[in-house]
């Protein structure tokens, strides 16, 4: 039988969260990267910039991605769900993990917005769960559907000798997809089209910000 957390649990669980998700090299992750054994081709520098600039804008997305789902916790009761949700979050921790050591690898380093970000979305997922689990679930949902194409374009716009990124990127994407339907499965709403492209043009200011700062 699992032991019921009392408040001060809770709060050092969240500020352990916290610092795993906005310190450099501080998550570590429950599974290896993807991109062990991978080796990658000659990569110029301006190549090495872009590609360090996309894996930036991943990480930050897993930042906001962690948030959310810590934010959803703290609210939602999530009475069919919340095991799920959780072993997401912790998987998220993972995606973390990887894209720093590649931005590392990339001799770049994690966006300077990220504190930002990460209050902006808690808040959010806070405020959805205290709304109703079925809107908190949906939010979650089309978050991960958001960062699911962002991954995609990525894979697509990575310099063709970045195959350690590219093989990230391929292994967030199925998880992400996952994510989204556990979400959903658990209750979530579908989100209108209206809401979801408002979402959008949140999710482009961020892009268009981390990929440089």
């Amino acid at each position: 039988m699992d032991r019921q957390q009392s408040r001060s649990d809770r709060m050092i669980h969240q500020f352990d969260t916290l610092l795993r998700t906005l310190m450099p090299h501080a998550a570590v992750p429950q599974r290896v990267t993807p991109a062990q054994g991978v080796v990658d081709g000659v990569l110029d520098d301006q190549e090495r910039r872009h590609a360090a600039g996309l894996m930036r804008i991943n990480h930050t997305g897993e930042v906001c991605a962690q948030a959310l789902y810590q934010g959803q916790s703290v609210t939602a009761k999530l009475p069919h769900g919340r095991r799920q949700m959780e072993q997401a979050a912790l998987e998220e921790i993972d995606h973390l993990a990887w894209c720093d050591e590649r931005l590392e690898q990339l001799g770049s380093r994690p966006s300077y917005l990220n504190p930002l970000f990460y209050v902006a979305s808690f808040g959010v997922g806070a405020v959805t769960g205290a709304v109703s689990d079925r809107v908190s679930l949906g939010l979650v949902a089309a978050t991960e559907e958001r960062l699911g194409r962002h991954i995609d374009a990525h894979q697509t716009s990575l310099p063709a000798a970045d195959h350690r990124s590219r093989a990230i990127l391929r292994k967030m994407a199925v998880d992400e997809a996952h994510h989204a339907h556990l979400a959903l499965e658990a209750g979530g709403i579908r989100f209108p089209a209206p809401v979801k492209w408002g979402m959008g043009l949140v999710s482009k200011v961020m892009t268009k910000s981390v990929y440089h700062i």
